[in-house]
């Protein structure tokens, strides 16, 4: 039996959503329906797909509650071929704006609000001209597994990186080698993750710091959605692993430029360890309505 959808699409620097609001947690799409609405054919279109839910409605959002009583709303995120992810770091930012736009939530310049994920409770607060997200702590995860793209002419080493999601960057020589990697099809890792990854191709800029901050270009694969034009998630990964490879003297503060614009990456100390914040805009593009 089909029923109308009301949705919104909206993107960070082109990383696409398609969101739609269900406070009482009594419209779970399934990963098929999930995955027609990310269809960029036959459906919508984006890169995941978001659903506005109560924490207190729906089991995820428990440990959310528990974490933190204020986290109100809970970011239901999956991918576009509908498995579901920890964590998106441009998706956080479109949800809130999404919320504030359609009176689910109320945020001034300046303030934080809770939000819920699968991997935590995570803050977003406004900004003058968007919005930042602190990410949480940050770890080496992962290992170094060997990584093998096309148009790379030998396989290259990565580093395992976790900002609540798994991530391997790679280091890249230059701006051209950056520019022919194929990421038609995923990258392979070896050893393979066993919940995969996403795959960070990563050119540092020549000077790599100007005034204080560090300037990088990235590409990405995301699983369950192929090459983005962005990924907030990936960027901060991508920042943390040069930071890492520079050594002590890196700076704190980055700048990350993606194919769709962008964003800025900022690493702090917090009671529990180091944390990263991804700060960039938030766009709600379209509203609409379809048979699901």
């Amino acid at each position: 039996m089909t029923s109308l959808l009301r949705f919104t699409k909206g993107h960070g620097t082109g990383n696409d959503f398609v969101l739609y609001s269900d406070p009482a947690g009594d419209r779970p799409l399934t990963a098929a329906e999930r995955a027609a609405l990310a269809d960029r054919h036959r459906g919508v279109g984006g890169d995941g797909v978001i659903r506005a839910v109560r924490s207190a409605n729906l089991p995820e959002g428990a440990a959310a509650l528990a974490e933190d009583p204020d986290a109100e709303w809970f970011m239901d995120y999956t991918n576009a071929d509908g498995s579901p992810s920890e964590m998106c770091g441009n998706g956080i930012r479109v949800f809130v704006r999404y919320l504030l736009e359609n009176g689910l939530a109320t945020l001034d310049e300046g303030q934080s609000l809770p939000i819920g994920t699968r991997s935590g409770v995570r803050d977003v607060h406004r900004l003058a001209d968007g919005f930042a997200a602190d990410l949480g702590r940050w770890s080496l995860h992962g290992g170094e597994p060997t990584v093998t793209a096309r148009a790379l002419p030998v396989p290259r080493p990565g580093l395992g990186i976790s900002v609540g999601n798994p991530h391997v960057v790679v280091a890249l020589a230059s701006e051209a080698e950056l520019e022919s990697v194929d990421l038609s099809e995923a990258p392979v890792l070896d050893p393979a993750p066993e919940a995969g990854a996403n795959v960070e191709f990563v050119v540092p800029a020549d000077p790599l710091v100007v005034d204080g901050v560090g300037r990088i270009r990235m590409r990405v694969h995301e699983r369950g959605s192929g090459e983005t034009l962005s990924c907030g998630t990936g960027a901060v990964a991508a920042a943390l692993a040069v930071r890492h490879w520079a050594g002590p003297s890196a700076p704190t503060e980055w700048r990350v430029e993606v194919p769709g614009g962008v964003l800025g990456v900022r690493v702090f100390a917090a009671e529990d360890g180091e944390h990263a914040a991804l700060s960039g805009p938030a766009e709600l593009v379209f509203d609409g309505t379809l048979l699901v």
